[in-house]
């Protein structure tokens, strides 16, 4: 399932700067916290992947014990 966004721009001057906000529910799935960060890393021009630079550990589900 996708979450729709979309993109601002802003124009200060001479200078422009776009702005993307970021679905709560993701952060909150992701467990994303205030200052963390993230790079852009682009594909081509239709695909742009959002990576951790400190990657979090994965949670594996539990290993089931043998009686």
């Amino acid at each position: 399932m996708g979450h729709g966004v979309k993109i601002q721009r802003v124009d200060r001057g001479r200078t422009r700067s776009f702005y993307l906000n970021f679905p709560a529910a993701l952060a909150d799935v992701m467990q994303v916290t205030k200052g963390e960060e993230f790079e852009w890393l682009l594909e081509d021009k239709n695909t742009v992947w959002l990576r951790r630079i400190v990657p979090q550990p994965r949670r594996c589900p539990p290993k089931k014990r043998r009686p």
